[in-house]
């Protein structure tokens, strides 16, 4: 019997049959669906080779088009992760903290801006900065985008950090208690390195959420980032709209599979870190812990 087996019920033969009728059903509506979409297009003539070709044939549609709306992409995204990372673990450490003054505003702070939905916080920052500081209309869409992003996702942010630290288990603070450390040291030596581990995967998706949410800058705000590039790309080759989005849709795919494929290397890299190596802190800092194997007798030895 398998681990496995003792968390469900096996299913038996009839179940079987059900389950490979329902796969065999689900795939032949899903065939039905796709020669449909296909069906529709190549009536629209959004299949012909000349709404691709472009894309292969000409590189002014790249470096005039696509290449600046990605560059615009990740600079709005970069912009975002950095300054949201840090913003949204201050204020998940200020939710878990001891004082009252200190815990109920940043609770109130990331309830407030958790519950908005980023496209009205990006229209709002616009609107802020028209009407209360000097930028230029060029720069305004991006300093909202950001503005937007920052403000929603360190929020987030912000509860996966107390999620994260809050699922550690209780004997990790009591066992640092007990050999005298203090609540700074407990927090920044004992539960925060265990906790970036597990909030990792947690962490990447909200990544790329953040690359993904900057497409709104340019529905709304007419930022002028990948996504919003396929109204100049179709106006100028043809209409070939299914073309521009197909193109666009397999960059950010790509995109977004290097930043979790980076991810998942650091995740790997530093959970085979804390197996190598421990650390003992003390008055004097911190130092390493070798582990030598236990000694024993001869005559123990069968």
């Amino acid at each position: 019997m398998s681990d496995l087996s003792v968390l469900y019920d096996a299913p038996g033969p009839r179940a079987k049959a059900r389950n490979i009728l329902y796969s065999v059903v689900f795939l032949l509506l899903l065939a039905l669906a796709l020669w449909w979409a296909l069906d529709t297009m190549a009536d629209k003539k959004q299949l012909e080779a000349a709404k691709w070709k472009p894309f292969v044939a000409d590189g002014r549609v790249w470096t005039t088009y696509l290449i600046p709306g990605l560059l615009n992409t990740l600079k709005a995204a970069a912009l975002s992760i950095v300054i949201a990372l840090p913003l949204g673990a201050l204020f998940g450490l200020a939710r878990l903290s001891d004082h009252r003054w200190v815990r109920v505003p940043a609770g109130a702070v990331v309830e407030f801006f958790r519950a908005i939905p980023v496209l009205l916080m990006m229209f709002f920052a616009n609107a802020a900065y028209a009407q209360f500081t000097d930028l230029s209309s060029d720069v305004r869409p991006l300093y909202a985008v950001v503005t937007g992003l920052v403000l929603y996702n360190a929020s987030v942010i912000a509860e996966i950090v107390r999620a994260g630290i809050l699922s550690l288990p209780a004997g990790q603070t009591d066992a640092a208690k007990a050999i005298g450390m203090r609540k700074g040291q407990i927090m920044f030596y004992v539960l925060l390195p265990q906790a970036v581990t597990a909030m990792l995967p947690a962490l990447v998706s909200q990544l790329v959420v953040i690359v993904k949410d900057t497409a709104l800058g340019g529905a709304l705000l007419g930022y002028m980032e990948l996504l919003s590039q396929v109204r100049v790309i179709t106006a100028n080759y043809g209409a070939n709209t299914i073309a521009a989005f197909t193109v666009i849709a397999l960059i950010f795919i790509v995109l977004n599979f290097l930043l979790t494929s980076f991810a998942s290397w650091l995740e790997g890299r530093l959970r085979r870190g804390k197996r190598s190596t421990g650390a003992v802190l003390h008055g004097g800092g911190e130092t390493e812990m070798e582990f030598d194997e236990p000694h024993v007798e001869p005559h123990a030895r069968k």
